[in-house]
């Protein structure tokens, strides 16, 4: 376990729960009517639900501006700051950012909030719904380290939804060589899309070559497979599970997150 991550999430097998916002400002489905006090509301209620359900961390996303972009408008990033810090006084356990698909953005963000940790696409090269994709790990790290902040816990999302990796190297030795080129705090291993798993082996091929790095499942983890997941997996990210009807568009559901997460702690007092 990297010292960052322990640091951040402590000896558990972290479950970390999606706070979806609603479409930013300038995004396509952005519902002007509704306004940013709208975002507001919708995104306190989800953090109240899952804080209410033993969550160990939570991590606030832009899932919702679709179409995705590599280089968000920077009021998306305002945007996303300033309803972080509306809710900032009723955050009780370690938050982390995600401003899709920028890693600047996301460094930036983390930086203004008081982030503990970031998910992002760092490395690789993809063919993609949103064209090439190129991210620079160097380039965020180091703007890391100017923003004062080269205590941030970076999780690096290194299979891509929505994405083929033209790197035809099999998914492990592509983890193996982040871990030694860019020395992430904790790597994620993703489905296809949103709410897909991520496949049981390739999870367990990514823990098998980096036993000293915590491996996440990233997407889709479901009450009736977290169990296993936590069995092979240094923890897990969820969202759309924990959403009315598990619909990732919907609402958190008080009662399926709570659920979730009873479940996670029979399956962590076994394991």
């Amino acid at each position: 376990m990297t010292a960052k991550f322990k640091h951040v999430f402590g000896a558990l097998k972290p479950v970390i729960a999606m706070v979806h916002i609603g479409a930013l400002p300038g995004a396509p489905l952005f519902d002007a009517e509704a306004g940013l006090d709208g975002l507001v509301a919708g995104a306190e209620k989800d953090l109240r639900a899952l804080q209410a359900a033993g969550f160990d961390a939570i991590m606030f996303g832009n899932e919702n501006d679709r179409p995705y972009e590599f280089a968000v408008d920077p009021a998306t990033t305002a945007a996303m700051g300033f309803i972080i810090g509306k809710l900032r006084d009723q955050i009780t356990v370690p938050f982390g950012v995600n401003v899709l698909w920028d890693p600047m953005s996301t460094i930036a963000l983390a930086a203004a909030t008081g982030a503990s940790f970031v998910r992002e696409i760092f490395t690789g090269t993809y063919a993609s719904d949103m064209g090439p994709w190129n991210p620079d790990a160097g380039k965020a790290m180091r703007y890391r380290d100017r923003l004062g902040r080269s205590d941030l816990a970076m999780l690096f999302n290194i299979s891509a939804e929505f994405a083929w990796s033209l790197d035809q190297r099999d998914l492990a030795d592509r983890a193996r060589s982040a871990v030694f080129s860019s020395i992430p705090d904790g790597v994620l291993v993703s489905g296809t899309i949103t709410g897909e798993a991520a496949k049981m082996d390739d999870l367990a091929a990514v823990k098998a070559v980096l036993p000293d790095t915590p491996v996440l499942a990233n997407t889709g983890v479901k009450h009736e497979t977290v169990a296993e997941v936590l069995k092979v997996a240094d923890g897990c990210i969820v969202g759309s599970s924990l959403k009315v009807n598990g619909d990732t568009w919907q609402a958190v559901d008080p009662e399926r997150a709570a659920d979730f997460m009873e479940i996670v702690r029979e399956a962590r007092a076994i394991t």
